[in-house]
């Protein structure tokens, strides 16, 4: 049964100024994926974010273009053989498609997306609170989070002046509750030197781990500073850029976050998660501060690649608006439904 492609563009503004090392923004641009066949629909969400490691706007548009030109009588299962030829160097615009026609095949099947991709998957995702940048007063977020049952709480670095961050890490660490733990993310800010000062300050800190602390990536240097901290050391973007095709037991880290519309969708990540997994390595996934529509896919597929592991996809109240409902974690915890799919389901403005 041949499946038919609708790609509808949006705009969403922010309920505030996402700010990182890499930059920041205050809107999220993208195209909601639809893929039907026989009265039923799946989702997915194509959201580029260049600062991320995706490709740019222009690109993704090209490349969905390129899919919907293709698809003609093809079915759900035949696009997704092709899919990865029609969007080289589009990997968001890919995570879209394939998310749409994963979802559709696991909604005709009458399966869960998590069943899907693997059998035994739990309905519960635990996750991370987002309290932003390091300097953006992240107290008052965090006593938030925390009153939420937030017990992981993520914190961008590199934006203000090293020393100046350090201090303010020793201050809010007395705020924390009882039995959490800090997640930061430098995003590449800094030299080794300077990483390896920021690691001892940490060393005393209740720090679960430290994401891309090298703003020019080696595995050399990354060994030798994870060989320094009693925390994992993760590897974000430098997956998709300076250390791309590095088998995960040579990158010198603990752990490889990855993000699925930077990767180019549910099957490759499956494929890195697995590899690094194998070499001993944590795997936890991570949004692109994605709509509804793109969360919904990520929850489902953290709990099918990492069920134990605490992921960064409580990213939807960063959005002042949506197109649907949006996964909402309770506790620290997304409960994932048992319905067929991936669990979105659009506001009627966008499945007229």
């Amino acid at each position: 049964m041949s499946v038919a492609l609708r790609i509808t563009p949006y705009a969403l503004a922010l309920a505030r100024d996402w700010t990182s090392a890499r930059g920041g923004f205050a809107q999220r641009r993208g195209w909601l994926v639809r893929a039907s066949a026989g009265g039923v629909s799946g989702w997915g969400d194509c959201a580029p974010l260049p600062a991320a490691g995706t490709e740019s706007p222009d690109v993704a548009e090209t490349a969905l273009a390129r899919v919907l030109g293709a698809a003609g009588a093809l079915g759900a299962e035949a696009l997704l053989d092709r899919l990865e030829a029609l969007t080289l160097a589009a990997p968001a615009a890919r995570h879209g498609v394939e998310s749409a026609l994963l979802d559709l095949i696991a909604r005709r099947r009458g399966l869960t997306l998590r069943a899907l991709l693997a059998p035994e998957a739990p309905t519960r995702v635990a996750v991370n609170a987002v309290l932003g940048a390091l300097g953006d007063d992240p107290a008052s977020a965090l006593s938030a989070a925390a009153a939420r049952g937030a017990r992981v709480f993520k914190l961008k670095l590199g934006v203000a002046e090293p020393r100046t961050e350090r201090a303010r890490l020793r201050v809010l660490a007395r705020h924390l509750p009882p039995e959490t733990q800090l997640r930061l993310d430098a995003n590449g800010a800094w030299d080794a030197a300077t990483a390896a000062t920021m690691i001892e300050t940490c060393r005393a800190l209740p720090v679960e781990s430290l994401e891309e602390p090298l703003r020019e990536p080696d595995t050399a240097t990354l060994a030798a500073l994870q060989a320094r901290a009693p925390f994992a050391l993760a590897l974000d973007e430098s997956l998709a850029g300076p250390l791309a095709g590095l088998a995960p037991e040579r990158l010198g880290v603990r752990r490889v976050v990855l993000k699925p519309a930077v990767l180019g969708g549910p099957r490759a990540t499956r494929a890195l998660a697995d590899r690094a997994r194998a070499a001993g390595l944590e795997v936890v996934l991570t949004s692109v501060v994605e709509s509804a529509a793109g969360l919904w896919v990520d929850a489902q597929l953290a709990a099918a690649l990492a069920p134990t592991q605490t992921h960064g996809l409580d990213t939807a109240a960063w959005l002042a608006e949506d197109l649907g409902v949006a996964p909402s974690p309770r506790e620290g915890v997304i409960a994932l439904p048992d319905t067929p799919g991936s669990g979105f389901t659009p506001f009627p403005a966008q499945a007229p």
